[in-house]
């Protein structure tokens, strides 16, 4: 537990509550041992950091002003929500944060009646909490519904979605841009400060609305001129004029890091009602040098000493390569050898590995933002021209745009290759994050290649193939570091859909796919079991599938997929395609979502470590002798 003597103030805060019997001018006292707070905590725990440096006064402000949790907060991706999650009672449990058993990465509706929606997706709060005033209305309740959300997110199209619905629906819903983009600091400052202060008073808004109960009685054009006058005032002044236009009023920019302008403007918009949006300037990092210089760096951290911040990792070995890092090496190696390659990313250019892409390749490198589903149609209409896009994104993130993938790629089968990464369990960012599915959702589109490599070099070697193919194709690959195999720098072509034997055993044969190879293997020695590197979800290596069971009394699949239409259900497709009866056992993820803890927890309490693949297969194996012996009768999950 956290030690918070160094935290008078912030000691006395168990709630939402007791930062409303403060007075303003301890607010400020407050927010300085709330940042402290945060500091030493992430340092000590690791996590997100940077962002709820710079939300600091903005969540003291919404929680003084706001009656929460009757008046619902909803935070967009909640990265910036670790303050929010300090003040509203779990101050204590901090350090356990993305740690198994511990608080959840991201705000969680199981943890806290202050959480009032789950996100860990981007660009999701204005929809949820327009639903939220749009519920309150229903049931003629007065609560508020405030949305939070930082410019990233709003580049998303589900926000500009939700920003439509919301101006023509008239919901009583504040919107507050949380901008931390450098360039328009400029425009902070105390007239700026005044002049929404002063829009969100008493008297603008009286003026405003009596303004036009006059207007409405005067003849249209007299209408139409005084309408187009306001918005060219206020559009030198303020850049909200697309707000407006999509029916909301705006007010800013002010200072994200003032608390007196902060409350007083909460205050103000509090009264009003309809659609408003306050656009707020913070700086990501704010009150810690290190972090505001490098953001990126800071943005989600390890243990460090805040005394010397982030410490540059010593050179790397070739075991320590992660399969991003492989990724990003076979990225810019192709690009070399093909000038019509061009890399997209949905805002993940350092996570997906395309960071010396971008800065070698400028002209072929595409960031659409938070754009999931235009990423790939961005890709498929090159496709169609002569260009061999490769969309790098995460697997969890794919999900996003699903309709996309099949209609606009897969259907017109377009050349694009998917470079999907964080595939299978991820670990401390929980379920928002894991790539439980991809393995499910892919190998039931026609015309999908679906690869699955088993180790460092078989990843580069499958990117090359899939980028060979002609056709869609997706090499999904796990976060972290591989098992330390050499890597070729010659790319060869795999033969399509051909399986790999690994090891010949008796009895048991374990079909593994991707990176549960390596286990199965150690597993596989234990009791002499075969062992099969699948390679190819699809197409699936039939001819091998056929031939393995005619000499095996018991097939095992093992995936880090759920169980539910993954690998293991093709096998399992095959089988009964072809007649074929032998006892089947599909071991992978469960039926349920996974919470957070490192990826080697997580495979661990799943059974997907080799222990637990062996004790798993060894148990079922007993039922089946137990069973065929007619003493019990049973089956067991990939859980058992």
């Amino acid at each position: 537990m956290t030690s918070t003597t160094n935290y008078p103030l912030l000691d006395r805060i168990d709630s939402p509550e007791d930062i409303r019997c403060l007075t303003e001018a301890e607010l400020a006292v407050l927010a300085e041992e709330l940042r402290a707070f945060l500091l030493h905590s992430v340092a000590c725990s690791g996590g997100h950091f940077a962002a709820g440096l710079g939300a600091i006064e903005l969540t003291v402000a919404l929680h003084y002003v706001f009656n929460t949790p009757e008046d619902r907060l909803v935070w967009d991706v909640g990265h910036q929500a670790y303050p929010h999650k300090i003040i509203t009672g779990r101050r204590q449990r901090l350090n356990t944060i993305r740690q198994l058993g511990g608080l959840a990465p991201f705000p969680s509706r199981a943890e806290s009646p202050y959480d009032t929606f789950g996100v860990g997706h981007s660009s999701t709060s204005i929809g949820a909490a327009l639903g939220m005033a749009i519920a309150a209305k229903q049931v003629g309740s007065h609560r508020k519904a405030v949305a939070i959300i930082g410019d990233g997110g709003m580049t998303a199209g589900m926000a500009y979605e939700a920003l439509d619905h919301a101006g023509a629906s008239g919901a009583d819903l504040l919107v507050i841009l949380n901008d931390n983009e450098m360039s328009i600091s400029p425009n902070v400052g105390a007239i700026s400060s005044y002049l929404t202060r002063l829009l969100t008073g008493r008297f603008y808004s009286t003026v405003r609305e009596g303004s036009k109960k006059v207007l409405e009685h005067m003849p249209p054009p007299m209408w139409e001129l005084a309408r187009r006058t306001e918005e060219h005032v206020k559009g030198m002044v303020v850049p909200g004029t697309l707000f407006e236009e999509m029916g909301f009023n705006y007010f800013g920019p002010i200072s994200g890091h003032s608390l007196t302008s902060l409350v007083s403007t909460l205050h103000n918009l509090y009264k009003l009602s309809g659609p408003r949006l306050l656009h707020i300037v913070t700086q990501k990092g704010k009150g810690y040098t290190l972090a505001e210089e490098n953001p990126v760096t800071y943005h989600a951290v390890v243990p460090f000493d805040p005394k010397v911040g982030m410490q540059q990792s010593s050179k790397k070995t070739p075991s320590s390569v992660t399969y991003t890092q492989v990724f990003s090496q076979w990225l810019c190696d192709m690009a070399v050898q093909d000038p019509h390659l061009v890399g997209i990313t949905p805002a993940m250019r350092e996570g997906s590995g395309l960071v010396e892409f971008s800065e070698r390749f400028p002209g072929r490198y595409f960031d659409v933002g938070i754009a999931e589903q235009h990423s790939v149609t961005l890709a498929a209409g090159m496709a169609c021209d002569g260009l061999k896009p490769v969309v790098a994104i995460y697997s969890t993130f794919l999900q996003r745009a699903y309709d996309q993938l099949i209609h606009d790629v897969a259907l017109q089968n377009l050349p694009v290759l998917f470079a999907i990464d964080r595939a299978g369990v991820v670990g401390p960012d929980g379920p928002t994050h894991t790539g439980s599915f991809d393995l499910s959702y892919l190998r039931c589109i026609p015309n999908m290649v679906v690869m699955t490599p088993a180790d460092e070099n078989e990843c580069r070697q499958m990117l090359y193939t899939g980028f060979m193919l002609g056709r869609p194709a997706a090499v999904r690959y796990p976060r972290g570091k591989g098992i330390g195999v050499a890597i070729q720098s010659k790319m060869t072509a795999l033969p399509l859909g051909k399986a790999e034997l690994k090891r010949s055993g008796q009895g048991v044969a374990i079909f593994a796919f991707g990176a549960m190879l390596s286990p199965a293997l150690d597993a596989a020695e234990k009791m002499n079991a075969t062992v099969v590197n699948m390679r190819f979800v699809k197409p699936l290596d039939e001819e091998m599938v056929l031939a393995i069971a005619k000499n095996h009394e018991l097939l095992v699949t093992v995936e880090d997929n759920t169980i539910a239409g993954g690998a293991g259900s093709a096998v399992s497709e095959c089988l009964a395609k072809h007649r074929i009866l032998v006892p089947l056992f599909l071991h992978g993820l469960p039926d349920y979502f996974l919470e957070h803890g490192s990826r080697e927890e997580l495979l661990a309490y799943c059974h997907l470590d080799s222990e637990g693949i062996f004790r798993s297969i060894e148990r079922y194996r007993w039922q089946l002798i137990q069973s065929r012996s007619g003493v019990i009768s049973s089956t067991i999950g990939s859980h058992g």
